[in-house]
C-alpha cells in the first residue's frame, strides 16, 4: 500500500461522490443482499447504486488511512515516534525521506514486509502483535495463523491484543483480527471480548469497521451476552436502522438473537413501517423482520398493507412488497395482488412497480394469473388492448415475458392468440423486439 496519501485521488473521489449525490438515481447499494434482486427492468439503477457506494467506501477508507498516516508523521529529534496503536518505539520507513506522511513501522514489521522468503510464526512477532494487527500485511498474517493455531499460541496473541482490543475493533485492518477471535477463539476469549464491548455497542455499531465486529460477536457469543450487548441499542434503534453501518447490526440481531431479547426493536417499528420501508436501509431491516420474527410481525404487516399501492411505486418500498410476494403467507400475497388489479397496465409501465407486477405473476395462484391475463387482453373500443401497449413499453414488456414464462399451457396459448395478429406492427418498436423474435420462433416451431 502506498504510504503517501494521494490528495489528487482523494479530491477526485470526493468530487465524484458529491456529484453522484446530486444525481436523481437512488443512493443506496442493494447491495450484497440476495433477497433484493433487482428486476431486469432496473439493472441500470443497480449499477449506478453500486458505483456510488463503491466510491463512498473508497472515500471512507482513504480518510481513515490519512488520519493514521498523519498521526505517524510526527518526528522527534531521534527520528523515533510512538505508534498510535502500540507504545513501543518504531523506526521510519526510509523509502521516501521527502514524504512527511509516510508510515512509521518497527524494524520487525519492516523486515516482515520486505522479506518474503522467511517463514514467520506467531511466536516470532511477540511484542509486536498489536502493531502487526494494524498493518495490512501483518493483519492478514495473524488472521491466517489463528485459523490453525493451537490454544497456547492463540492465548499468547490474545493476551497481547486484549488491552488494545477496543481500538482494534474500529481499525481498518485490526478489526479482522478481532473477528477471527470470535470465529476461532475459545469460549472464554469470546466472552472477554464481548465484555470489553460493553458500554460501546452503539458507537461500534455506527462505525464502519466496528459494526462488523458487533455482527461477528452476535454470531458467536452466548445468548446471555447477546442479549446484554444488543440491549444497549434500546432507544437508538431507528438511528441505527437509518445508518449505513448500524442497519447491518440491527439486521444481524434480528437474524441471530432470540425474539424475546429484541422485542424493543419490533416495538420501535410500530407506526414507522412506511417511512422505514421507503428508506434505503430501513427497507432491508423490514424484510429481515418478516423473515425471522414470524410471531411478531403480524401488526407490522397490517400496517404495511395500508400503504401497499404507494410502496409498489417507491424505489425502495417496492422491494419490501416483492419480499411479501415471494416469502409471505398466501393471504398476504393475495392481498397485495388484489391491490394491483385494475391497474396492471399503469403499474407495469412504472420503473419500480413493474418488478412487483412480475412477482405477482410469478407468485400468484392460477386463478389470480387468469384474472391478470383477462385484464390485459380485454379489447377496448378502439380495438387496442393493454397487452399490446405493454409489449411496446420499456418496462411493461418484461411483464408480458414473465406471463409467457410462468403461466400454464392454456393461458400461454391464449396470450399467443392475442399477440399473433399484431406481430408485424410491433416490430417497429424498440422494446419487445427480442420478445417478437422469440414468439415468431415459437409460432413457427408449433406450425411445423
Amino acid at each position: 500500500m502506498n504510504s503517501a496519501f494521494d490528495y489528487n485521488k482523494f479530491s477526485g473521489l470526493h468530487d465524484q461522490y458529491n456529484n453522484n449525490l446530486t444525481s436523481p438515481s437512488p443512493q443506496s447499494n442493494f447491495y450484497n443482499n440476495q433477497n433484493m434482486n433487482i428486476g431486469s427492468s432496473s439493472s441500470s439503477t443497480k449499477n449506478n447504486i453500486d458505483k456510488i457506494m463503491l466510491i463512498r467506501q473508497q472515500l471512507l477508507l482513504q480518510e481513515q488511512m490519512l488520519q493514521r498516516e498523519l498521526a505517524n508523521s510526527n518526528y522527534n529529534k531521534n527520528n523515533q515516534v510512538s505508534s498510535p496503536i502500540v507504545n513501543s518505539s518504531v523506526v521510519h520507513n526510509q523509502s521516501n525521506n521527502n514524504d512527511a506522511n509516510h508510515i512509521s513501522r518497527s524494524a520487525l514489521l519492516e523486515e516482515f514486509r520486505n522479506n518474503k522468503l522467511k517463514k514467520y510464526e506467531l511466536k516470532d512477532i511477540i511484542g509486536n502483535i498489536v502493531e502487526f494487527s494494524g498493518d495490512q500485511h501483518g493483519s492478514r498474517f495473524i488472521q491466517q495463523k489463528l485459523e490453525t493455531a493451537n490454544n497456547e499460541d492463540k492465548q499468547m496473541v490474545f493476551d497481547e491484543i486484549k488491552p488494545k482490543a477496543l481500538h482494534l475493533m474500529t481499525d481498518v485492518f485490526g478489526n479482522y483480527v478481532i473477528q477471527k477471535f470470535f470465529e476461532y477463539g475459545s469460549a472464554s476469549q469470546k466472552a472477554v471480548l464481548a465484555k470489553i464491548m460493553e458500554g460501546h455497542v452503539l458507537s461500534l455499531s455506527l462505525q464502519m469497521y466496528g459494526c462488523r465486529v458487533v455482527q461477528k460477536a452476535l454470531e458467536h457469543i452466548q445468548e446471555e451476552q447477546q442479549a446484554k450487548l444488543i440491549k444497549e441499542l434500546d432507544g437508538n434503534v431507528l438511528k441505527c436502522v437509518k445508518d449505513q453501518n448500524g442497519n447491518h447490526v440491527i439486521q444481524k440481531a434480528i437474524e441471530r438473537v432470540a425474539p424475546e431479547h429484541i422485542q424493543f426493536i419490533i416495538d420501535a417499528f410500530h407506526g414507522q413501517v412506511y417511512s422505514l420501508a421507503t428508506h434505503p436501509y430501513g427497507c432491508r431491516v423490514i424484510q429481515r423482520i418478516f423473515e425471522n420474527c414470524t410471531n411478531e410481525h403480524d401488526s407490522l404487516l397490517e400496517e404495511l398493507h395500508r400503504y401497499t399501492f404507494n410502496l409498489i411505486q417507491d424505489q425502495y418500498g417496492n422491494y419490501v412488497i416483492q419480499h411479501v410476494l415471494e416469502h409471505g403467507d398466501p393471504e398476504d400475497k393475495s392481498l397485495v395482488i388484489s391491490k394491483v388489479m385494475g391497474q396492471i397496465l399503469i403499474l407495469s409501465k412504472h420503473k419500480f412497480a413493474s418488478n412487483v407486477i412480475e412477482k405477482c405473476v410469478t407468485n400468484g395462484t392460477r386463478e389470480e394469473r387468469q384474472k391478470m391475463i383477462d385484464e390485459v387482453i380485454k379489447v377496448k373500443s378502439d380495438g387496442s388492448s393493454d397487452l399490446i401497449n405493454m409489449m411496446k413499453d420499456q418496462f411493461a414488456n418484461y411483464v408480458v415475458q414473465k406471463m409467457l414464462d410462468v403461466v400454464d399451457k392454456d393461458q400461454h396459448d391464449l396470450l399467443i392468440t392475442k399477440i399473433k395478429p399484431h406481430l408485424q406492427s410491433l416490430k417497429k418498436y424498440t422494446y419487445g423486439k427480442h420478445l417478437i423474435q422469440r414468439l415468431e420462433l415459437e409460432i413457427n416451431s408449433n406450425n411445423e
